[in-house]
């Protein structure tokens, strides 16, 4: 009689550890932070790392985020529709006082925009001209085997076949990186075309997303395109070397982004709203940016905002060393440490 009381008791009391324990698990989820964001396809590969570890480590806070391109981002974070945007093409003056909500930029990581080409039988880096890349979007070069293209790949037989130009179909970061390097490259680009995160395009097929681009590319023999440098790598893709400001062809690397980014770095504006494409210096990449989270200075959620300076934070304690991995550049540290000041203004 004694040993079943006993067993009865010990039943009792595993079954309200057991209860004690989900009701934990459940006040856990309700009191758990769901951020969700959206915008720019750039730095998706890192930010998908990033969002995944910090919540590993901070169980009581989610981040969710869609990769629909800056233009997107840009639209979803000034109606509010979203906690936090993502851009790699600074808001403009206008865009920033049309906003419902204050929003402030902050810097992340830093990239590169490759131009990829798929040119069967030809095994070769190939050289680009500035003027040349903006030329093939103008329409002006047509063929492979333009002089102007043979000139610059002494030895490499060129065929005789069109260029089919392939660009961004959606707002895109990537796009006012590349068309803000044409613009300061090509006064005939600047002056038809021009730098934003959607143009119109002179000739050439669109494609949504970084992926879509990559993948238009990879299945058309003699197509020409732009993206971002993880997604040339992680697609085993062609990409070229660019002439920079000094005169170098430079195949884009860290270290080159790195390059480009150490000017800037030393006058960088308070808001962080800076371009650092066709850079002076012999090892500058030129085609290079910042890409920016776009965070609401003042959320309707404070318990959100506070979750989103805690990982702010995190970035720079931890996620900046996980960037060169992923073939993105860290923030120097002088613009780390002015993002540090920024953050304590998140509210």
């Amino acid at each position: 009689m004694l040993d079943r009381c006993i067993e009865s008791l010990g039943g009792q009391v595993k079954l309200k550890a057991i209860a004690v324990g989900v009701l934990a698990l459940v006040t856990m989820g309700a009191n758990a932070q769901n951020i969700n964001g959206a915008g720019a396809t750039f730095p998706y590969p890192i930010y998908s790392k990033w969002f995944s570890e910090y919540s590993q480590a901070n169980p009581s806070v989610k981040i969710n985020y869609q990769s629909i391109g800056s233009g997107g981002g840009i639209r979803q974070v000034s109606e509010g529709t979203v906690d936090f945007g993502a851009t790699d093409g600074p808001m403009t003056d206008q865009q920033l006082k049309d906003a419902k909500v204050k929003v402030m930029h902050i810097p992340t990581v830093l990239g590169a925009v490759v131009p990829v080409y798929n040119l069967p039988g030809v095994n070769k880096d190939l050289n680009f001209s500035s003027d040349v890349i903006a030329d093939i979007y103008l329409g002006k070069i047509s063929k492979w085997n333009d002089p102007r293209i043979t000139k610059d790949n002494p030895g490499v037989n060129l065929p005789d076949k069109s260029i089919l130009p392939v660009y961004r179909s959606d707002g895109s970061g990537t796009t006012f990186i590349f068309t803000d390097f044409l613009s300061k490259v090509s006064p005939d680009w600047a002056t038809r075309v021009g730098h934003s995160t959607s143009v119109k395009w002179p000739t050439g097929i669109g494609q949504k997303g970084n992926e879509g681009v990559a993948g238009m590319v990879r299945q058309s023999p003699y197509s020409f395109g732009y993206v971002e440098l993880i997604y040339a790598e992680t697609n085993k893709m062609s990409f070229g070397a660019v002439r920079n400001a000094s005169g170098k062809f430079l195949k884009a690397s860290t270290g080159g982004v790195t390059a480009a980014a150490a000017a800037a770095s030393k006058s960088m504006p308070a808001d962080y709203r800076v371009s650092i494409t066709n850079a002076p210096g012999a090892d500058s990449y030129p085609i290079s940016s910042f890409t920016w989270l776009l965070i609401p200075t003042h959320s309707t959620d404070p318990a959100k905002a506070k979750a989103l300076a805690g990982f702010l934070e995190w970035m720079l304690d931890h996620g900046e060393g996980e960037a060169a991995a992923l073939t993105y550049a860290p923030l120097p540290k002088q613009v780390q440490d002015m993002v540090r000041k920024s953050i304590t203004t998140v509210k």
